[in-house]
């Protein structure tokens, strides 16, 4: 049902109408616009073999063929567009006479509504066209149909359609094989993937098959209408050039001949083939066939293909280019630089060869803080600015990383080009709206009586280069012998270092923090002491040693399994009490600190609340985002994170709202700026109330002096830590030394301290 209603015929036609329904030999329907039938005659119920009964109220299509059951609202449309062109109304009382029924008409006010004014056939009509019929057995039948539009007296509005059905079964043995033929164009029309529509010699869609209803989603109901104009506006509005479509299809019809092959844009993306050729009858053109393959995937397959062809070419190009030069800056790569190297020192005997090694100092924290764009901008001015203090024949190449080397051959002074290379690097530059003032330690050895080859060179001019950053960096040092000996130093330093750690010469200390609060330490750091030779190695000088080997992770561990044990009891008295232990960014990186660290908890009774992680801003700023994973972990078992040395380096108050840590610990360079007490020291005041406005709680550190904790009172710093309380000790003497701590405090507060113990 196409209105999803049915509407059932008057059972009372006018007097004498229903005699020449009933006596007329063609079958007679009423159908609506909805497509069901509403009335019909005695013909019809002989022909189809239904009873009046079961055909009234019933969808149309029923008594049609497969193949003509869509052509309703064709013909529907297409009497309406005429009725609407200049329809003629009939109006009176009387009742109707009875048009032929060849014509296709009948009585209008058969099927109207009760107490609905009578209708009366409009002046539009269609020409007799062919159908097939289906009887109540199934069986088929070749007919003719006719039509014509009936309207309402009252307002002209369309109602329904008379259909008179005239059986042209004797025709059936001439028309067999031409229906035959139209079935197998129809079912091959059906079967190509391709979109099919045929225009008539008129230039009007004749027929087009599901495939070009589809790839065009061109509603049914549009194509039904035959306005062509509609259906072409539809299909050039998805076009990305519509003039030059409608233009091709001019130039077509302009020669009726020609043959077209060109290629479709749709805005969406799509790609059309299409295809047109002229449609001929005995060498007389009739009309013209339009193919249309969607050939989008072909396309886009090609162009990836292009792409491909296109990038591979780009990358050979740029592997050639990168065999030797730094993509970065444009200098000489490594490669290149060896080859200039072997050449100058195959050169003439007794040519002055001198190179000269150098790397930024600091770099990695411009890259922390600022980012890695803000680096390579460095990188590229470093670059610049070396080439500008060398002579055009001299080699400028980057190793990798913030690592330059810059070749001389022929050189009358070495020295002075890496002067002039030091202060050139002083000058200030501004990046992404920062300034800086970047510094690099240089690094330089000669070929002069004795013969080295490349590698020895280079090697050469590495020491210095680390012997210029031991001295103080932003300056340049010469090779000198003795440069070797502090290397064998260092490497001693790391061989006895791991002799240590497997021996277990790594002591644990411990220095107790008061609780400006509650006046008694309720905090001990763990600190590592390596004892060697009956004395203690500063941290400053093995904790890097440490940290370059790798041996760090393992006097982490150490310095976590011992603090837990020894202090154990101590923490067990109070559930406030903490320890805290430092923590490096090598250790970090280890994919299981995070479960260690809560493995030695559980298995020494310490509880992950009395853990505090102490780490240094430089961990957050790694590129290994499994470091702040790590620390979030422990963070959700219960572990507190403290901030180390908090106000050196790149340090920004505005970057710790977003770090995952508990405690800012302030760099005791800030406490030694108070000696009386008396001064205005406006950054820790500024640094103490920020970190409070964050939720995170204050430890400062290096407290020495009473007048310094009293002012870090004041400005309401949670915890202190100094030797003013007590010095780092042994595991023995830590009992001692809380005490002492806590006697220390509550002499500030001007109360009695206990008996020494």
């Amino acid at each position: 049902m196409y209105g999803g209603g049915t509407v059932t015929a008057s059972p009372h036609p006018p007097p004498g109408v229903e005699s020449v329904l009933e006596s007329s030999p063609d079958a007679l329907l009423v159908i609506a616009e909805d497509g069901t039938i509403r009335l019909v005659n005695a013909a019809a119920e002989r022909m189809f073999g239904y009873t009046r009964g079961e055909l009234v109220g019933q969808d149309h299509r029923m008594l049609l063929a497969e193949g003509f059951r869509s052509g309703f609202h064709r013909l529907f449309f297409a009497l309406r567009k005429d009725a609407d062109a200049g329809r003629t109304a009939v109006s009176g009382p009387g009742p109707a006479t009875a048009p032929d029924a060849a014509a296709g008409t009948v009585p209008t006010t058969a099927g109207t509504a009760p107490g609905t004014a009578p209708t009366t056939a409009a002046a539009s009509a269609l020409p007799p066209v062919e159908a097939y019929g289906v009887r109540r057995d199934g069986t088929e039948f070749q007919g003719e149909v006719a039509c014509s539009l009936l309207v309402q007296d009252t307002d002209g509005a369309p109602l329904s359609m008379a259909v008179a059905v005239r059986d042209t079964s004797h025709r059936r043995a001439a028309d067999a094989g031409l229906r035959e033929a139209l079935s197998l164009l129809s079912a091959t029309l059906e079967s190509t993937a391709d979109g099919i529509l045929v225009v008539g010699g008129d230039g009007r869609i004749a027929s087009v098959n599901n495939q070009f209803v589809s790839m065009w989603g061109v509603p049914r109901e549009l194509l039904a209408t035959q306005d062509d104009d509609a259906v072409m506006g539809f299909v050039m509005d998805q076009l990305v050039d519509p003039e030059q479509f409608v233009e091709k299809i001019a130039a077509l019809y302009a020669d009726p001949d020609s043959e077209s092959h060109d290629v479709l844009d749709f805005l969406d993306g799509r790609t059309f083939e299409r295809y047109s050729r002229p449609q001929k009858v005995a060498d007389r053109v009739v009309g013209r066939v339009w193919s249309f393959r969607d050939v989008t995937p072909a396309r886009v397959a090609q162009d990836l293909i292009t792409q491909a062809m296109a990038d591979l070419a780009e990358q050979a190009a740029l592997l050639k280019a990168l065999a030797f030069q730094d993509p970065l800056t444009g200098l000489s790569n490594r490669q290149l630089f060896n080859d200039h190297l072997e050449a100058a020192l195959r050169g003439p005997c007794g040519t002055a060869v001198d190179v000269l090694l150098l790397d930024l100092d600091d770099f990695k924290e411009v890259n922390d803080i600022l980012g890695h764009h803000a680096g390579d901008q460095l990188l590229i001015e470093v670059g610049r600015r070396l080439r500008e203090c060398i002579r055009p024949n001299d080699v400028v190449a980057r190793l990798g990383g913030d690592e330059f080397v810059v070749l001389l051959v022929g050189s009358l002074d070495p020295d002075a080009v890496a002067d002039r290379i030091v202060a050139s690097l002083r000058a200030p530059l501004w990046i992404d709206g920062t300034m800086l003032r970047p510094s690099l330690s240089l690094g330089l050895a000669s070929i002069k009586e004795d013969a080295v080859d490349a590698s020895e060179l280079l090697r050469r001019a590495d020491i210095a280069m680390y012997a210029a950053k031991a001295a103080g960096k932003n300056r340049y040092l010469r090779f000198r012998p003795k440069m070797m000996k502090s290397l064998v130093e260092r490497t001693e330093l790391e061989a006895g270092l791991r002799l240590a750690v497997d021996a277990g010469e790594i002591a644990v200390h411990y220095q107790p923090i008061v609780s400006a609060r509650s006046g008694v330490v309720v905090k001990v750091e763990a600190l590592a002491r390596w004892e060697r030779d009956g004395g203690i190695v500063p941290p400053a000088q093995f904790i890097p040693a440490a940290e370059r080997s790798g041996l760090i992770v393992e006097i982490g561990t150490e310095v976590l399994l011992k603090g837990c044990t020894e202090l154990g009891p101590w923490l067990a008295e109070d559930s406030v009490r903490a320890l805290a232990v430092n923590v490096s960014g090598v250790q970090l990186q280890h994919g299981d600190f995070a479960e260690l660290l809560l493995a030695v908890a559980r298995n020494t009774g310490v509880k992950p609340r009395q853990l505090v992680v102490e780490v240094t801003e430089s961990v957050f700023f790694h590129d290994d985002c499994h470091v702040i994973q790590q620390l979030t972990a422990l963070r959700n078992a219960g572990v507190r994170v403290a901030l180390d040395d908090f106000g050196t380096g790149f340090s920004s108050l505005g970057r710790l709202q977003g770090l995952p840590v508990d405690t800012l610990k302030i760099d005791q360079s800030f406490t030694s700026m108070i000696h009386t007490g008396d001064e205005k020291l406006p950054i820790l005041s500024c640094m103490i109330a920020m970190a409070h406005g964050l939720g995170l709680t204050v430890t400062a550190e290096g407290v020495e002096t009473s007048a310094q904790a009293e002012y870090l009172m004041k400005l309401d710093c949670d915890s202190l830590q100094g030797f003013l309380f007590s010095r780092p000790t042994g595991g023995p003497g830590l009992q001692p030394a809380i005490a002492r701590s806590n006697d220390a405090f509550a002499a500030l507060r001007g109360e009695r301290v206990s008996e020494p113990r």
